[in-house]
């Protein structure tokens, strides 16, 4: 059964086999075959239900198996059609990579008729994509896998826990999913539903890119250009679930640009471990990739790329190459560059593989070339044999530096790590030194100087305070500015306001709102910011505040308190809140429709080129009503042909 390791029955059943008569599709999941017997299952699938990202709807799968007279067709049918009526809550730890793994996956359940809900309470499966990289995140899995089982609801486990940590005790009697078999993920929740164990972990090849996708923001595309990386950091836990450095090709990439660019994106965030290494193990390289896909970028400056996460030896032979990309008016002037530490020593610790010395070369190369250029890092403090001098270097760096983000974390010991084995830092001085660096971040004023600028923003998200829409600079600087929802995808010049902490304020200046080409939609509404994927962040868990992903290197909470992963609402300072404060009197956005997850579903997707699934919230209209007509009808029509083909056997019996 293709690399399957594991199917046990409701029972437990033992030897590793799988239960009389079970068998799975063994290529891409479209329409699941009914189990009749050896030779249906050696049956070649049909070509059209077994194109990645294609879909055949309800209605049309009942009639069509039911005029061939295929019992087995009739059977697939009717299995998507009790598909919609089932609804799967997602559930999504760390970091971006992890997002779009959610999205991929929500996106293929999406197509096969089930509804994704943020409600877990009335789901009929819970899917969750766990973090690996620190304590917290797994505490939080852990915590919310006994909530399953205490509602008694069936529970599929995906992402870096169960790759990383096979064995883990939680994850006993519970089908899971690795991280190179999402494109699986239909057929593990069809088995699941059914009450049997699955457990698929095999590495293979890298999923495709062109699989349905459901996005949490309609205007962000979560892009993985490689998964893995090439270091071995001593404290590292996620290398052992995404293993070592496997790159996507330009070819594979630049198509999914066009795609989504057509498909309204407006802004694409290149995500991996390690975005620095990327093409090493296929002889190519970031600028190569970045100048490709750049080239594909709207000349209108519609669709922004924010390149991500990258550690500071593999950019290092690349400095001017990425400059001259940063620069590009498509291309956000933002990079986050993790440090981890001030002190060499530590580094090496650390195996870390640069010093100091060259992540200083990095941060002032690319300020000095790169105008306006916005640094973000990761400190650890209290790693094992971190001494007073040590953590002093650190606090020096980042008083130097003053830089605008500074993602501060407690050591946390990962089990199966070198750095676990090592002698651990008192805890209370672990805590004592989070808390000290916090302080001397949160004492700058990064933003100050920025009143009365006239910025260009593109704005992408609706923050929670449901009075804001989320811009960002061409420095990625987060501007908060009062407008409709229709600006939702556009970009303007804002002056700024005033300035916070965390984020500036600002007004739209009249007149220059530029709105990209019309997305291409299979909808005739507008989609809006979604919840149904939300990334929870325990304590940040693992995530840096841009969104990119940051596996490899193990954070806490961003300087900020914030992740912009979701848009949460600002931090600010005492004149800045009473600002907020009169505004949200003044102004109140009607977000009626939102928040509600009962009028958030799947859209349909459209079965062409995009081969994409977008959720949709509608206003107007009760979609659920619209859900629940159309199935009615498909029910009709199932009775009503179901009778006219008994009444024609019974007829040719009779003869």
């Amino acid at each position: 059964m293709e690399d399957i390791e594991d199917v046990l029955g409701p029972a437990g059943l033992a030897g590793g086999g799988a239960p009389p008569g079970l068998r799975l599709p063994l290529s891409t999941v479209a329409v699941k075959p009914k189990r009749r017997s050896s030779r249906v299952a050696q049956t070649p699938p049909q070509p059209e239900a077994r194109i990645p990202g294609t879909q055949v709807t309800p209605s049309l799968a009942l009639t069509c198996g039911l005029l061939r007279h295929d019992p087995c067709d009739l059977t697939c049918a009717t299995s998507l059609v009790l598909s919609v009526l089932q609804t799967i809550y997602v559930k999504t730890f760390g970091c971006s990579h992890n997002q779009s793994d959610s999205e991929y996956m929500s996106g293929q359940l999406s197509a096969f008729g089930y509804a994704i809900t943020e409600e877990p309470e009335g789901a009929d499966l819970w899917l969750i994509n766990t973090c690996t990289v620190k304590n917290p995140s797994q505490s939080a899995m852990t915590t919310l896998i006994s909530k399953c089982k205490n509602a008694n609801k069936p529970l599929v486990v995906a992402g870096c826990v169960p790759q990383g940590s096979q064995g883990l005790k939680e994850l006993e009697g519970i089908s899971i999913i690795g991280v190179q078999q999402i494109d699986r993920v239909v057929e593990v929740v069809e088995e699941t539903l059914k009450g049997h164990e699955v457990r698929l972990l095999s590495r293979k090849t890298l999923p495709s890119l062109d699989l349905p996708k459901v996005r949490k923001n309609k205007f962000i595309e979560i892009l993985p250009i490689n998964v893995g990386c090439l270091g071995a950091c001593t404290y590292c836990k996620t290398k052992h679930a995404r293993g070592h450095l496997g790159s996507y090709t330009i070819d594979s990439l630049v198509g999914r640009v066009k795609t989504v660019v057509s498909e309204g994106v407006r802004e694409i965030w290149l995500s991996s471990e390690d975005t620095g290494a990327y093409g090493r193990d296929i002889g190519t390289n970031l600028p190569n990739l970045l100048n490709a896909i750049v080239a594909e970028l709207p000349v209108d400056r519609s669709t922004m790329l924010r390149i991500g996460m990258t550690n500071p030896p593999f950019i290092l032979e690349h400095l001017k190459e990425i400059a001259a990309v940063l620069r590009h008016p498509c291309v956000y002037s933002f990079l986050h560059v993790p440090v981890q530490s001030g002190s060499d020593a530590v580094l090496t610790a650390m195996n870390r593989e640069y010093t100091v010395g060259e992540f200083r070369k990095v941060v002032d190369t690319l300020c000095e070339l790169v105008p306006g250029m916005q640094i973000a890092t990761d400190i650890i403090c209290g790693f094992p044999g971190e001494t007073d001098e040590d953590f002093a270097e650190t606090v020096n760096l980042v008083k130097e530096y003053q830089l605008p983000q500074v993602h501060i974390s407690q050591f946390y010991p990962r089990p199966g790590t070198p750095a676990a084995r090592m002698k651990k830092v008192p805890s209370n001085d672990v805590k004592k030194r989070s808390r000290e660096l916090t302080s001397v971040f949160e004492s700058f004023s990064p933003y100050q100087g920025m009143e009365g600028k006239v910025e260009r923003i593109w704005i992408t998200e609706i923050a929670t305070d449901g009075v804001h829409l989320v811009g960002h600079t061409k420095g990625y600087i987060q501007v908060l500015v009062i407008a409709p929802d229709s600006m939702l995808g556009t970009s303007a010049d804002a002056k700024i306001t005033s300035v916070g902490r965390w984020s500036v304020f600002g007004e739209v200046i009249e007149g220059s709102v530029v709105v990209g080409e019309a997305p291409k939609q299979t909808s005739n509404e507008p989609q809006k910011e979604q919840k149904q994927n939300q990334v929870e962040e325990a304590g940040c868990c693992g995530t840096e505040s841009c969104g990119t992903c940051v596996c490899s290197d193990t954070v806490q909470h961003c300087g900020a308190e914030q992740c912009r992963n979701t848009p949460d609402a600002p931090q600010t300072s005492g004149d800045v809140d009473r600002q907020e404060a009169i505004q949200s009197t003044l102004v109140r956005r009607n977000v009626e429709g939102l928040t509600k997850a009962g009028e958030s579903i799947a859209a349909a997707p459209s079965v062409g080129k995009e081969q994409q699934v977008d959720l949709v919230t509608r206003r107007g209209v009760s979609v659920d009503t619209i859900l629940w007509c159309g199935l009615a009808v498909s029910f009709a029509v199932t009775v009503a042909l179901l009778l006219l083909l008994t009444g024609k056997i019974s007829s040719t019996s009779s003869y």
